[in-house]
């Protein structure tokens, strides 16, 4: 089936999304390719990058035109500064944004490779502070299109989070990255669910690694109470699981440079375009379109897209059903 290119027009109030999670500092080092075992390693570039998977993840909501809030915590030092600085020049709401003190702001070391491959390791740092309230969140959440999580903050908040939302009658889309186990009471409050080839095969207890074997991955996890399930298979595209079955999106051909925030700048797409009334598959499409941008770019959020440029983007492929 194809589709038309989306319309640059949005609706007249923009969706609202409250965005629980991660803030980090990334420090990126670029590499010819990850070190050996004990090998020493010519290093290209050493940059400090603002990231973080919630705060990405706010990031490329607010620019697919979304009114973001950011919930989660940031350390009393520079970088925690420099992470409140950035999310507010992007519009975000950082009201619900605490320093913490004496613990100092998340930090992740990434490796980047020549080939756009990276390899992450997480220091949590202020993100182990995470507390939820829930009174207050159920406020925060009034009339907003979701709220969005993930797991780099302690389970148990995102937890209470989930549950609060899910009472308050708001939409929860969920990317359990770093994955780990969910709690049989919890699928069913989750209305989308973003998991990459690892986390679904984890999740289901099935193999992902193609789209046909995403697809059946996808569906089992649906199975447990999910109304949509999105498997991204990195330059293969995405496969999409709903009431109406599964559907392989194909992703346009591009050179990856650094494939750092591709999947958060994905599902910021995704949720901006969902919330917007936009048909599942389309907001897939626009999704798959945002990231094949991302990659072309280095960095974490300096590489997110604005939505007029991800208009402007060749259309991936059509959809393949299932």
């Amino acid at each position: 089936m194809s589709l038309q290119p989306l319309s640059s027009s949005t609706p007249s109030s923009p969706p609202r999304i409250v965005v629980l999670g991660s803030l980090n500092m990334d420090i990126v080092l670029r590499v010819p390719h990850a070190p050996a075992a004990g090998e020493t390693l010519l290093g290209r570039s050493i940059d400090a990058i603002p990231g973080g998977k919630g705060a990405n993840q706010a990031v490329s909501c607010a620019r697919e035109g979304a009114q973001v809030q950011m919930i989660g915590c940031v350390g009393d030092d520079a970088h925690g500064a420099a992470l409140r600085d950035a999310l507010a020049r992007d519009g975000i709401d950082t009201a619900a944004l605490r320093t913490v003190a004496g613990e100092p702001t998340g930090t992740a070391l990434i490796l980047v490779e020549d080939s756009g491959q990276n390899r992450i390791v997480m220091i949590p740092g202020a993100n182990a502070r995470v507390a939820i309230d829930e009174a207050s969140l159920t406020q925060q959440v009034q009339g907003a299109a979701f709220l969005v999580a993930q797991f780099e903050t302690p389970m148990d908040q995102v937890t209470r989070a989930i549950n609060a939302a899910h009472d308050a009658g708001c939409a929860v889309m969920l990317n359990p990255s770093p994955v780990q186990a969910i709690a049989e009471a919890l699928w069913p409050r989750i209305d989308t669910l973003v998991v990459n080839e690892i986390e679904a095969q984890t999740l289901s207890g099935q193999n992902a690694d193609s789209p046909e074997e995403a697809a059946q991955a996808g569906q089992a996890l649906r199975a447990r109470g999910i109304a949509r399930v999105v498997v991204t298979l990195g330059s293969r595209g995405a496969v999409a699981v709903d009431t109406d079955g599964a559907r392989h999106h194909p992703a346009p051909k591009v050179q990856a440079v650094d494939t750092t925030a591709a999947g958060d700048t994905f599902l910021g797409a995704l949720a901006v375009a969902l919330g917007e009334g936009q048909s599942f598959d389309e907001a897939v499409r626009l999704g798959i379109r945002a990231a094949a941008l991302c990659i072309q770019q280095p960095g974490a959020q300096p590489s997110i897209p604005l939505r007029d440029a991800v208009l402007r983007s060749p259309l991936p492929p059509d959809w393949i059903t299932l």
